[in-house]
């Protein structure tokens, strides 16, 4: 009897400590202790690890969780912390603490975006978390989520073949709101696009606006070569009837200087009819736009390829006045280079030879060239003559002037510590997406 009843306790104390050490180290995972146990394993034994043992941990598990939280339409709160930056100020973070679960390029937190309506801020993430609140400073107020159909559009199936594949940006404009994502247009074959909807905080329901069905195939392509890390997406007001929205190369690069094609171009569409125009072409990957209706220019930010990202000016009055296409240069002329050897690639330089002159081969240059690259994301516009981009990979802020000349002047880089995947500044206040935790961030600028 005895002999048993100590088998029994044996066998609760092994349960004990198996079921302990499996919380305990499902709390560890992304803690950089966790890291450094991981590193002795290797790539087979890990990815065993997280498959069978931690699944709701895979890229598949935040999936899965994200998309569930979106059926629930639970609301969520945040959670504040404030952290001081390189320029003496600080960042006011509100972490969202659920919903938002699988990144655009980080396998995790969630990747979003924001907005302001009717003074609430609305938050969007890449996956479809639609929500709003009142103010990002009441702790007691919770966001809330907005019903919607964005998954008749892109949902599970896209999202499960790659975390490129998803939503791009919001846009509040006359009552209405615009959401640009990676489109499947055909098996495989990829666009950007836009779904818009009459603003509601109860339910809204989409539709496409249609302006184009031009796809990029992923594997049957000029040069057997596709990301759609490259698909821009970047939405902002223009006039009463249009808007314009950024289109990136998905790395098909003979695109952006093909006129017949959306592909590394700048489009505005009305927004009535879903008719285009091509404004500029030769980008490669315009993450960032803000149009100046003072000084009556668009600034547009872009990733380069290996080093190059680019701070581009468009003039207003030559794509009104003129009716110009404006052409930057991509991908005949760049600041940086191609991935990989340069030995290597003799034959894509050929193709596309990134001469290090804009100007010399007829395209209009920067007025900032980045090298090496920050990740260059959001530009928005702070002040009198007075702007900040975000970056992704850098997590910085740059502030900067220009002067009557048109050109960079004051230019200070700023510390955030973390990737800033989108920006929007309302009453003197300039708010991040910072992605590393799924945080909005908010920064006085008095």
């Amino acid at each position: 009897m005895l002999k048993k009843t100590k088998i029994k306790i044996l066998i609760l104390l092994t349960s004990i400590i198996i079921i302990g050490s499996y919380f305990f180290i499902n709390l560890l995972i992304g803690n950089q202790k966790f890291s450094n146990l991981m590193s002795f394993l290797n790539v087979e034994q890990k990815e065993l690890i997280k498959k069978y043992i931690f699944p709701h941990k895979t890229e598949k598990g935040y999936l899965k969780k994200e998309l569930n939280f979106i059926k629930s339409g639970k609301r969520f709160n945040t959670e504040k912390s404030v952290v001081q930056l390189s320029n003496d100020k600080f960042v006011e973070k509100y972490k969202l603490n659920s919903g938002f679960y699988l990144g655009i390029n980080l396998e995790k937190p969630g990747s979003g975006y924001i907005d302001f309506y009717e003074g609430n801020i609305i938050v969007l993430s890449s996956r479809g978390v639609l929500a709003f609140k009142k103010d990002i400073e009441d702790a007691k107020e919770n966001f809330r989520q907005i019903k919607n159909n964005i998954n008749k559009f892109i949902g599970i199936n896209q999202f499960k073949k790659n975390r490129w594949f998803s939503l791009k940006d919001i846009l509040i404009f006359k009552n209405k709101i615009f959401i640009s994502y990676t489109e499947e247009f055909e098996k495989d074959c990829w666009n950007t696009s836009i779904i818009y909807g009459d603003m509601n905080y109860k339910k809204i329901n989409f539709e496409r606006l249609i302006f184009s069905k031009e796809c990029v195939h992923s594997t049957n392509n000029i040069d057997k070569e596709f990301n759609a890390h490259q698909s821009g997406g970047k939405i902002i007001s223009f006039d009463d009837n249009h808007i314009l929205l950024s289109v990136g190369d998905y790395r098909s690069r003979h695109l952006a200087q093909d006129i017949k094609s959306l592909n590394g171009k700048i489009i505005k569409v009305n927004i009535d009819n879903g008719d285009y125009k091509i404004i500029s072409m030769g980008h490669r990957n315009p993450q960032g736009l803000y149009f100046d209706k003072v000084n009556n220019f668009i600034l547009e930010t872009e990733h380069g390829p290996y080093g190059g990202d680019e701070i581009n000016l468009i003039e207003v009055d030559e794509i009104n006045n003129k009716g110009k296409i404006l052409n930057y240069g991509w991908a005949i002329s760049s600041g940086g280079e191609h991935y990989g050897k340069r030995e290597e690639n003799k034959k894509k330089y050929e193709k596309y030879p990134l001469y290090k002159s804009h100007s010399e081969h007829g395209f209009i240059g920067p007025l900032k060239s980045f090298v090496p690259s920050i990740g260059i994301s959001e530009v928005v516009k702070v002040g009198e003559n007075k702007y900040v981009a975000s970056s992704l990979r850098d997590k910085s802020l740059y502030f900067f002037e220009l002067n009557k000349q048109k050109q960079i002047i004051n230019l200070n880089r700023v510390e955030v510590f973390e990737r800033v995947r989108d920006l929007r500044f309302n009453n003197n206040q300039l708010f991040l997406f910072m992605e590393d935790t799924a945080s909005i961030g908010v920064i006085n600028l008095n």
